[in-house]
């Protein structure tokens, strides 16, 4: 088998970084031979050395495939330590470390996709999946479509493997409380997420006015931090609903910070793997998203929440009131989402199936 090397050169902590963290961590408590590198100041070396997995940091960025040292140095290392196996994260990573890998002779160079954006089909890309990448892991279905949407013969397809995130399902359920039950005099919404561009909290806030117009009594908290905060802010004095619409910044607890909602919603233009809607559903929380992406593996429409076209208002505002006048079908959908996602996305069932991947090969 030889070593596994996972390298993710990511400096913010994200979902591919968690899940690099969390793989490599069982894969090493189990007893397997595996290192990480990782990007030298990243949280998620922080979090490696803290745990004692085996790591070293490195400095990569957006243009170190044009330097030649970094080729050499990341296959010396490779050779050095007698890896087989290699596991990537970013492209940038498979710019330098997919060659050094390949002129290392690595057994299985495998990219770890978790984005649902289709891959643009260019020649450099056609030479990485092409002539570097031995196969592809990707975290949903959704996911898997979009690697082949722009260039169908980019890369086998049988060759790419599907394999949900886990959750970790018994941390979560002790964690969540039982649903409030006082008398509802308005519906809280609730959306946690990085405030950037692909979460598209701007819509939130249009739909807010929206309800404001309806005469639905609301709370919108928003939870994240990022570069849209300015943008919000402005727009929330703009649109006249700042009694409604509250950013509450970086999230710690996310269990505790979900337990607050209603309804939990989702305006996210895409998502590799949804895990702020399983961590919802298991929250015992109705879902109201759009029909994109990787959604519809978590989101089960008019089961366990719904599903509305991508950016339509009246739509998701009436799903809203639906649920604002309907509560005893929102908790019935609540707790369907709650047993959809204990059965279908276990955490310790997906890693048992990445060992058997990364492991077994099957």
């Amino acid at each position: 088998m030889g070593k596994i090397c996972f390298f993710n050169t990511a400096k913010a902590w994200g979902g591919g970084e968690k899940w690099h963290f969390e793989v490599s961590k069982y894969l090493f408590d189990k007893g397997y031979d595996v290192m990480v590198i990782a990007k030298h100041d990243s949280v998620l070396l922080q979090k490696l050395k803290a745990a004692g997995v085996p790591c070293q940091g490195i400095n990569l960025t957006n243009l170190s495939f044009l330097n030649p040292f970094k080729y050499r140095s990341v296959h010396a290392l490779l050779k050095k330590e007698g890896v087989q196996t290699i596991v990537m994260n970013l492209s940038r990573d498979i710019k330098v470390a997919g060659p050094s890998a390949k002129k290392a002779r690595l057994k299985r160079i495998i990219y770890r996709r978790g984005s649902a954006i289709p891959i643009k089909n260019t020649f450099l890309n056609r030479y990485y999946f092409k002539k570097v990448l031995t196969e592809v892991l990707a975290n949903s279905e959704a996911t898997k479509r979009t690697i082949l949407a722009s260039n169908p013969d980019l890369f086998p397809k049988e060759k790419i493997t599907v394999i949900h995130n886990g959750i970790d399902l018994a941390k979560i359920k002790s964690q969540a409380k039982s649903e409030k039950t006082s008398v509802r005099k308005e519906i809280t919404l609730l959306n946690l997420g990085r405030l950037e561009f692909q979460k598209n909290q701007t819509f939130l806030v249009h739909l807010s006015r929206c309800l404001k117009d309806r005469n639905i009594p609301h709370k919108m908290i928003i939870g994240g931090s990022g570069r849209l905060q300015v943008q919000l802010e402005a727009l929330i004095e703009e649109l006249g609903v700042s009694h409604e619409v509250v950013l509450k910044g970086f999230i710690e607890d996310p269990i505790s910070f979900i337990q607050q909602a209603d309804v939990f919603v989702l305006p996210s233009f895409w998502e590799g793997f949804g895990y702020v809607l399983a961590e919802a559903a298991l929250c015992r929380k109705p879902i109201i998203a759009f029909n994109i992406s990787s959604n519809p593996e978590l989101v089960l429409d008019g089961e366990t929440g719904f599903l509305v076209p991508e950016g339509n208002l009246d739509a998701f505002a009436k799903k809203v009131q639906f649920l604002y006048e309907n509560p005893d079908i929102g908790k019935t959908m609540g707790n369907a989402g709650f047993a959809y996602v204990s059965e279908h996305f276990d955490r310790e069932k997906q890693i048992e199936k990445i060992e058997a991947f990364l492991i077994h090969g099957n």
